[in-house]
């Protein structure tokens, strides 16, 4: 029960931080804001990697998050199925690599790393693309796709990448010491 209590705190911890990363990243020049709660979403499924629910419900909350945070116009709907079709091709991806002979032979911290290497960018690109796509469906974009791709999802890739590694080293070490800390109370 401890440890679903804990799972569960820090979770709502991590997706609350990454609706202020949200809410709080300037636009910086380009037509859309970089995402700074899907990096949240995609830690938050590294470190859950093997549930699949808690994957989900993240990614519904981040949908939920962002759409009520958007700065793109008529950017709700967008953004809630964005986050829902990310994570579950997101999972899929994930699924495979954890179970790549290469991947498997590492210890746990360094497969997180590897896989988080090559979430941050893809997912980002799987997310932009969909939530243009939807957005270009939906609503209507204001410019082509390829512009908008090109001046927004393009540069995201890159700061979800290197922000992302950042704040996944930074949870990381923070969950092992918080476990560290716990359980040698316990001895």
């Amino acid at each position: 029960m401890k440890s679903n209590t804990r799972k569960l705190v820090l979770n709502s911890l991590l997706l609350a931080m990454g609706l202020l990363l949200h809410q709080l990243t300037p636009a910086i020049g380009l037509p859309m804001q970089p995402d700074m709660a899907l990096i949240m979403l995609f830690v938050i499924m590294v470190i859950n990697k093997d549930d699949y629910k808690t994957s989900l419900v993240a990614g519904i909350v981040t949908g939920v998050f962002t759409a009520l945070t958007t700065k793109f116009p008529a950017g709700q709907v967008p953004n809630i199925l964005d986050k829902i079709i990310t994570t579950n091709i997101v999972y899929v991806l994930m699924y495979i690599m954890y179970r790549f002979p290469v991947i498997k032979k590492l210890s746990n911290k360094k497969q997180n790393l590897v896989v988080s290497t090559v979430i941050l960018p893809l997912g980002t690109l799987i997310s932009g693309t969909v939530f243009l796509g939807s957005a270009q469906i939906l609503a209507g974009l204001p410019g082509s796709f390829i512009t908008l791709f090109l001046a927004a999802v393009a540069p995201a890739i890159i700061i979800n990448l290197v922000v992302g590694l950042f704040i996944f080293k930074v949870v990381d070490m923070s969950v092992s010491r918080a476990n560290y800390q716990s359980t040698s109370r316990n001895k």
